[in-house]
Protein backbone atom coordinates (compact mmCIF):
# COMPACT_ATOMS: atom_id res chain seq x y z
CA UNK A 1 0.00 0.00 0.00
CA UNK A 2 1.17 3.49 -0.80
CA UNK A 3 -0.51 6.60 0.51
CA UNK A 4 0.15 9.50 -1.86
CA UNK A 5 -0.46 13.01 -0.65
CA UNK A 6 1.15 15.95 -2.38
CA UNK A 7 3.59 13.59 -4.07
CA UNK A 8 4.61 11.91 -0.78
CA UNK A 9 4.52 8.12 -0.84
CA UNK A 10 4.14 6.29 2.48
CA UNK A 11 4.74 2.55 2.43
CA UNK A 12 3.32 -0.11 4.73
CA UNK A 13 6.81 -0.55 6.14
CA UNK A 14 7.09 3.11 7.02
CA UNK A 15 3.65 3.11 8.63
CA UNK A 16 4.50 -0.08 10.53
CA UNK A 17 7.63 1.62 11.84
CA UNK A 18 6.29 5.04 12.80
CA UNK A 19 2.55 4.61 13.41
CA UNK A 20 3.08 2.95 16.82
CA UNK A 21 5.35 5.83 17.87
CA UNK A 22 2.76 8.45 16.90
CA UNK A 23 0.02 6.39 18.56
CA UNK A 24 2.10 6.18 21.77
CA UNK A 25 2.30 9.93 22.22
CA UNK A 26 -1.27 10.61 21.08
CA UNK A 27 -2.82 8.02 23.40
CA UNK A 28 -0.64 8.89 26.38
CA UNK A 29 -1.46 12.55 25.73
CA UNK A 30 -5.13 11.76 26.28
CA UNK A 31 -4.28 10.28 29.67
CA UNK A 32 -2.19 13.31 30.57
CA UNK A 33 -5.30 15.43 30.03
CA UNK A 34 -7.36 13.02 32.15
CA UNK A 35 -4.77 12.92 34.93
CA UNK A 36 -6.61 15.50 37.01
CA UNK A 37 -9.54 13.10 37.54
CA UNK A 38 -8.60 12.23 41.13
CA UNK A 39 -11.70 10.07 41.59
CA UNK A 40 -10.39 7.59 39.03
CA UNK A 41 -6.68 7.56 39.86
CA UNK A 42 -4.95 4.53 41.39
CA UNK A 43 -2.55 6.91 43.18
CA UNK A 44 -2.92 10.56 44.02
CA UNK A 45 -1.30 13.21 41.85
CA UNK A 46 0.77 14.14 44.89
CA UNK A 47 2.14 10.59 45.10
CA UNK A 48 2.97 10.65 41.39
CA UNK A 49 4.98 13.84 41.87
CA UNK A 50 6.70 12.83 45.12
CA UNK A 51 7.25 9.06 45.06
CA UNK A 52 8.70 8.60 41.59
CA UNK A 53 12.49 8.58 41.43
CA UNK A 54 12.94 10.10 37.97
CA UNK A 55 11.83 13.39 36.46
CA UNK A 56 9.28 13.50 33.65
CA UNK A 57 11.84 15.25 31.47
CA UNK A 58 14.21 12.28 31.81
CA UNK A 59 11.33 9.90 31.17
CA UNK A 60 10.52 11.63 27.86
CA UNK A 61 14.18 11.49 26.81
CA UNK A 62 14.42 7.81 27.73
CA UNK A 63 11.28 6.90 25.79
CA UNK A 64 12.43 8.82 22.71
CA UNK A 65 15.75 6.96 22.80
CA UNK A 66 13.97 3.60 22.95
CA UNK A 67 11.68 4.58 20.10
CA UNK A 68 14.67 5.60 17.97
CA UNK A 69 16.20 2.14 18.50
CA UNK A 70 12.82 0.55 17.84
CA UNK A 71 12.47 2.43 14.54
CA UNK A 72 15.97 1.46 13.43
CA UNK A 73 15.37 -2.24 14.14
CA UNK A 74 11.96 -2.16 12.43
CA UNK A 75 13.47 -0.53 9.33
CA UNK A 76 16.14 -3.23 9.19
CA UNK A 77 13.60 -5.99 9.77
CA UNK A 78 11.32 -4.83 6.97
CA UNK A 79 14.30 -4.43 4.64
CA UNK A 80 15.37 -8.02 5.30
CA UNK A 81 11.93 -9.63 5.10
CA UNK A 82 10.64 -8.00 1.91
CA UNK A 83 8.84 -4.96 0.59
CA UNK A 84 5.49 -3.68 -0.59
CA UNK A 85 5.89 -4.81 -4.20
CA UNK A 86 6.36 -8.39 -3.05
CA UNK A 87 3.46 -8.17 -0.63
CA UNK A 88 1.20 -6.67 -3.29
CA UNK A 89 1.72 -9.73 -5.50
CA UNK A 90 0.47 -12.06 -2.81
CA UNK A 91 -3.23 -12.56 -2.17
CA UNK A 92 -4.54 -10.52 0.79
CA UNK A 93 -4.97 -12.64 3.90
CA UNK A 94 -8.54 -13.52 4.82
CA UNK A 95 -10.01 -12.11 8.04
CA UNK A 96 -9.67 -15.50 9.73
CA UNK A 97 -6.00 -15.75 8.76
CA UNK A 98 -5.36 -12.19 9.91
CA UNK A 99 -7.02 -12.79 13.28
CA UNK A 100 -5.03 -16.00 13.70
CA UNK A 101 -1.78 -14.18 12.94
CA UNK A 102 -2.57 -11.44 15.43
CA UNK A 103 -3.50 -13.97 18.13
CA UNK A 104 -0.28 -15.93 17.52
CA UNK A 105 1.70 -12.68 17.67
CA UNK A 106 0.03 -11.84 21.00
CA UNK A 107 0.99 -15.23 22.44
CA UNK A 108 4.59 -14.94 21.22
CA UNK A 109 4.99 -11.40 22.57
CA UNK A 110 3.45 -12.36 25.92
CA UNK A 111 5.69 -15.42 26.24
CA UNK A 112 8.88 -13.54 25.36
CA UNK A 113 8.11 -10.63 27.65
CA UNK A 114 7.07 -12.79 30.60
CA UNK A 115 10.28 -14.82 30.71
CA UNK A 116 12.60 -11.89 29.89
CA UNK A 117 10.82 -9.65 32.40
CA UNK A 118 10.92 -12.29 35.12
CA UNK A 119 14.60 -13.05 34.48
CA UNK A 120 15.42 -9.36 34.85
CA UNK A 121 13.91 -9.54 38.34
CA UNK A 122 15.52 -12.85 39.31
CA UNK A 123 19.01 -11.88 38.12
CA UNK A 124 20.15 -9.30 40.68
CA UNK A 125 22.78 -7.80 38.37
CA UNK A 126 20.26 -7.25 35.57
CA UNK A 127 17.71 -5.84 37.97
CA UNK A 128 20.13 -3.46 39.67
CA UNK A 129 21.77 -2.15 36.51
CA UNK A 130 19.01 -2.43 33.90
CA UNK A 131 15.42 -3.20 34.92
CA UNK A 132 15.38 -1.06 38.07
CA UNK A 133 15.29 1.99 35.80
CA UNK A 134 11.70 1.17 34.84
CA UNK A 135 10.81 0.69 38.51
CA UNK A 136 11.86 4.23 39.32
CA UNK A 137 8.25 4.85 38.36
CA UNK A 138 6.67 3.61 41.56
CA UNK A 139 3.51 5.41 40.50
CA UNK A 140 3.15 4.57 36.78
CA UNK A 141 1.77 7.04 34.28
CA UNK A 142 0.93 6.73 30.60
CA UNK A 143 3.91 8.21 28.79
CA UNK A 144 6.30 6.37 31.12
CA UNK A 145 5.17 3.01 29.74
CA UNK A 146 8.31 2.61 27.62
CA UNK A 147 10.72 4.24 30.06
CA UNK A 148 13.41 1.56 30.26
CA UNK A 149 17.14 1.09 30.12
CA UNK A 150 18.04 1.10 26.39
CA UNK A 151 19.26 -2.50 26.59
CA UNK A 152 16.01 -3.60 28.19
CA UNK A 153 14.02 -1.74 25.56
CA UNK A 154 15.96 -3.57 22.87
CA UNK A 155 15.73 -7.05 24.43
CA UNK A 156 12.26 -6.96 25.94
CA UNK A 157 10.20 -4.83 23.58
CA UNK A 158 12.00 -4.52 20.25
CA UNK A 159 13.26 -8.10 19.95
CA UNK A 160 9.96 -9.41 21.32
CA UNK A 161 8.09 -7.43 18.68
CA UNK A 162 10.39 -8.65 15.92
CA UNK A 163 9.87 -12.29 16.95
CA UNK A 164 6.09 -11.89 17.07
CA UNK A 165 6.16 -10.35 13.58
CA UNK A 166 8.41 -13.03 12.08
CA UNK A 167 6.81 -16.13 13.58
CA UNK A 168 3.19 -15.04 13.19
CA UNK A 169 3.69 -14.60 9.44
CA UNK A 170 1.89 -11.28 9.37
CA UNK A 171 2.46 -8.76 6.59
CA UNK A 172 3.84 -5.24 7.09
CA UNK A 173 0.29 -3.97 6.62
CA UNK A 174 -1.03 -6.21 9.41
CA UNK A 175 1.86 -5.14 11.62
CA UNK A 176 0.64 -1.54 11.48
CA UNK A 177 -2.50 -2.54 13.34
CA UNK A 178 -0.92 -5.12 15.64
CA UNK A 179 1.90 -2.93 16.92
CA UNK A 180 -0.36 0.10 17.24
CA UNK A 181 -2.79 -2.01 19.28
CA UNK A 182 0.05 -3.42 21.42
CA UNK A 183 1.30 0.13 22.00
CA UNK A 184 -2.12 1.35 23.09
CA UNK A 185 -2.46 -1.64 25.44
CA UNK A 186 0.97 -0.99 27.00
CA UNK A 187 0.21 2.68 27.54
CA UNK A 188 -3.17 1.81 29.07
CA UNK A 189 -1.56 -0.65 31.49
CA UNK A 190 0.64 2.16 32.83
CA UNK A 191 -1.96 4.95 32.78
CA UNK A 192 -2.58 4.91 36.53
CA UNK A 193 -6.33 5.36 36.06
CA UNK A 194 -9.35 3.10 36.48
CA UNK A 195 -11.93 4.61 34.17
CA UNK A 196 -15.50 3.30 33.89
CA UNK A 197 -16.21 1.62 30.58
CA UNK A 198 -12.54 1.09 29.69
CA UNK A 199 -12.68 -1.88 27.27
CA UNK A 200 -9.20 -3.03 28.27
CA UNK A 201 -10.44 -3.49 31.84
CA UNK A 202 -13.46 -5.39 30.60
CA UNK A 203 -11.71 -7.80 28.21
CA UNK A 204 -8.25 -8.18 29.81
CA UNK A 205 -7.36 -9.29 33.31
CA UNK A 206 -3.95 -7.77 32.59
CA UNK A 207 -4.77 -4.10 33.03
CA UNK A 208 -3.70 -0.91 34.81
CA UNK A 209 -4.57 -2.21 38.30
CA UNK A 210 -2.92 -5.59 37.66
CA UNK A 211 0.30 -3.96 36.52
CA UNK A 212 0.17 -1.35 39.28
CA UNK A 213 0.51 -4.22 41.78
CA UNK A 214 3.80 -5.17 40.11
CA UNK A 215 5.18 -1.64 40.52
CA UNK A 216 4.64 -1.72 44.29
CA UNK A 217 7.24 -3.20 46.64
CA UNK A 218 4.94 -6.01 47.80
CA UNK A 219 4.17 -7.03 44.21
CA UNK A 220 7.67 -6.78 42.78
CA UNK A 221 7.96 -10.56 42.37
CA UNK A 222 4.48 -11.03 40.95
CA UNK A 223 2.38 -10.08 37.90
CA UNK A 224 5.22 -10.19 35.38
CA UNK A 225 2.85 -10.87 32.47
CA UNK A 226 2.55 -8.16 29.84
CA UNK A 227 1.02 -6.80 27.75
CA UNK A 228 -2.04 -8.94 27.01
CA UNK A 229 -2.80 -11.98 29.15
CA UNK A 230 -2.07 -13.27 32.66
CA UNK A 231 -1.59 -16.86 31.51
CA UNK A 232 2.07 -17.34 32.42
CA UNK A 233 1.61 -15.76 35.85
CA UNK A 234 -1.18 -18.24 36.59
CA UNK A 235 0.73 -21.25 35.26
CA UNK A 236 4.00 -20.47 37.05
CA UNK A 237 2.64 -19.20 40.37
CA UNK A 238 3.47 -15.51 40.03
CA UNK A 239 -0.13 -14.33 39.84
CA UNK A 240 -1.14 -11.90 42.60
CA UNK A 241 -4.86 -11.20 42.74
CA UNK A 242 -6.14 -7.84 43.87
CA UNK A 243 -9.26 -5.96 44.83
CA UNK A 244 -10.05 -2.35 44.01
CA UNK A 245 -10.82 -0.34 47.12
CA UNK A 246 -11.90 3.26 47.45
CA UNK A 247 -8.98 5.43 48.50
CA UNK A 248 -9.32 8.09 51.17
CA UNK A 249 -9.39 11.42 49.40
CA UNK A 250 -10.84 9.95 46.21
CA UNK A 251 -9.80 7.42 43.63
CA UNK A 252 -8.98 3.74 43.94
CA UNK A 253 -6.24 1.51 45.30
CA UNK A 254 -5.34 -1.93 43.99
CA UNK A 255 -4.88 -4.07 47.09
CA UNK A 256 -3.66 -7.68 47.20
CA UNK A 257 -5.05 -10.17 49.73
CA UNK A 258 -3.55 -9.58 53.17
CA UNK A 259 -1.64 -12.89 53.21
CA UNK A 260 0.00 -12.10 49.84
CA UNK A 261 1.09 -8.66 51.03
CA UNK A 262 2.64 -10.12 54.19
CA UNK A 263 4.63 -12.64 52.16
Amino acid sequence: MQIIKGGLEISDEMLGTFAPIVVYWMYSGIYVMLGSLENYRLHSKKDEDEKNLVSKKDVVKGVLLQQAVQAAVATLLFAVTGNDSEAAQAEPASLIVLLRQIFVAMLILDTWQYFMHRYMHVNKFLYRHIHSRHHRLIVPYAFGALYNHPLEGLLLDTVGGALSFLFSGMSPRASIFFFSFATIKTVDDHCGLWLPGNLFHIFFRNNSAYHDIHHQLFGNKYNYSQPFFVTWDRILGTYMPYSLEKRAGGGFEARPPKDCKEN
